[in-house]
């Protein structure tokens, strides 16, 4: 049996009832990441010696009859933007290579406790800021169902991991739909939390008021796994919130009759892929054939989200990205005459060209004379587009939408054209905005055999009706038995 090929919860199993042992797990992982690792370039960094170490302490203790924690054995990958202490976190720029956290993140804590296992960490865009995986400074991830295709982003590395089933599921964040825009172009489940639900502590930074981490995993229940393990309040994070955790797994009931879904009519526009728009009309009639019931609802600022995402998010992203200065960590330029041009040499080579972008963007909308023309009107209509959320949940349960409007784009179609590569997300950005949970499942393919995905988005602190809809859609369908050749 290929370990590598099973869930969490199938590895899980095995290794309680004693038919695999935490090593050979780990085994199975490294194998297949020898194998494929090459071509998809899914790592940024392989950390297989220190997860065998710690999988063969937990086979001594299965050996010995000793009780496990539930996630003893199951090989984990972080993406690169989360603190994971002696290991380097780069977040895939030059400006941080080489630096190791002195501690770990929250998340990597929780996990780490449960007793999962770490495999490596994942490539990404840098500093989170992309949508194809094409900005990092190390290495281009492809997409496993066709490598000439991007992988999505930033989280794509973590995406094409699992897909790949180079791990068992990884983490990625979501600014503005990282986790969910790689997991639809991955054919994968990948779920954004309410913001306030996983701690950010540990987190590196992009925009403060966005980010959120969140599980990519190969099923459904993967996901509300993962979430289990690690949602709650964190006195370590000021933004994390103190609202109870449920069980996430027994959620998953399969049964949705009744549910009310909301299909917004804004999230269906010009220009979109024909193969897209049909894939997901399609999957609204089959969660209509299992009970739940469409019903309109209207989103009316969607239009203002990209424009105004790109305001805050660039903004946070100008503060944040100041602390990069050569001098408390992380790259230095190796040649400068004295500390102003230390610094402005160091940024210069450090960073890449759209983080560069996205700092002149947003330290631009904060300056005197533009901040209340920019960044404080994009507030206002941030206000405005959480209200539209608000009053569409009086109508429905939980609303669905395409994740994107088109499938995965080849290799460099888009990085000449930072305004298209913006507009991959123009279907997840909102949710962000208005801090609301997501998740992108598969609900189909293209001609061309890549995955399309459908995005299901929950209320506030909701994530267990959106993981009880997307898990009997997914058990209700045929794609998730399907897997990339490679």
């Amino acid at each position: 049996m290929d370990l590598y090929r099973l869930t969490i919860h199938e590895l899980r199993d095995l290794i309680r009832s004693g038919e695999a042992s935490p090593v050979e797990a780990v085994q199975s992982y490294l194998g297949r990441i020898d194998a494929v690792e090459e071509r998809v370039r899914a790592f940024n960094r392989v950390t297989g010696q220190a997860a065998l170490s710690l999988a063969d302490e937990y086979r001594k203790r299965q050996a010995m009859g000793s009780a496990l924690p539930p996630l003893a054995g199951i090989p984990l990958a972080i993406k690169d933007v989360i603190c994971t202490k002696g290991v380097p976190t780069t977040c895939s720029s030059r400006i941080l290579e080489g630096f190791v956290p002195p501690y770990d993140a929250t998340v990597v804590n929780k996990l780490r406790a449960a007793g999962a296992l770490f495999l490596g960490k994942t490539n990404m865009d840098e500093f989170a800021m992309g949508s194809s995986t094409e900005n990092s400074a190390f290495r281009t991830t492809r997409n496993p169902w066709n490598l000439a295709c991007v992988p999505g982003g930033s989280s794509g590395g973590s995406a094409a991991a699992v897909a790949a089933d180079m791990c068992a599921g990884a983490l990625g964040t979501d600014t503005g739909g990282s986790i969910r825009q790689p997991g639809g172009f991955c054919g994968i489940p990948a779920l954004k939390p309410t913001y306030g639900r996983v701690s950010r502590y540990g987190l590196v930074a992009f925009a403060s008021s966005l980010d959120q981490i969140g599980p990519m995993t190969k099923d459904v229940r993967d996901a509300a796994i993962l979430l289990g393990a690690m949602a709650g309040h964190d006195p370590l994070d000021s933004t994390s919130a103190e609202v109870p955790v449920p069980d996430y797994e027994a959620a998953l009931t399969g049964d949705i009759r009744g549910l009310r879904i909301g299909i917004p009519a804004e999230y269906f526009i010009e220009g979109m892929a024909p193969e897209v728009e049909a894939a997901v009309r399609g999957a609204i009639a089959t969660l209509e054939g299992l009970g739940a019931m469409s019903v309109p609802v209207t989103l009316p600022h969607t239009a203002y989200a990209v424009a105004t995402y790109y305001l805050v998010a660039t903004a946070e992203a100008s503060s944040n990205l100041g602390r990069y200065d050569g001098v408390k960590y992380g790259y230095r330029t190796p040649t400068s005459a004295h500390l102003i041009e230390m610094y402005l040499k160091t940024r210069r080579e450090g960073f890449g060209p759209e983080v560069k972008r996205r700092i002149m963007l947003g330290t631009y909308a904060l300056s005197a004379g533009y901040y209340d023309a920019y960044y404080l009107k994009a507030l206002k209509v941030r206000t405005l587009i959480r209200r539209d959320f608000t009053q569409a949940f009086e109508r429905c349960d939980l609303i669905v939408t395409p994740t994107s409007p088109t499938a995965a784009f080849r290799l460099g179609e888009k990085v000449d054209d930072p305004l298209q590569m913006y507009l991959a997300d123009v279907f997840t950005i909102s949710a962000n905005l208005a801090g609301i949970p997501g998740m992108s499942v598969n609900c189909g393919f293209t001609g061309a055999g890549l995955p399309i995905g459908l995005q299901f988005l929950g209320k506030p602190f909701d994530e267990g009706t959106i993981l009880r809809a997307a898990h009997a859609y997914e058990q209700g369908t045929p794609w998730r038995a399907r897997r990339p050749d490679l």
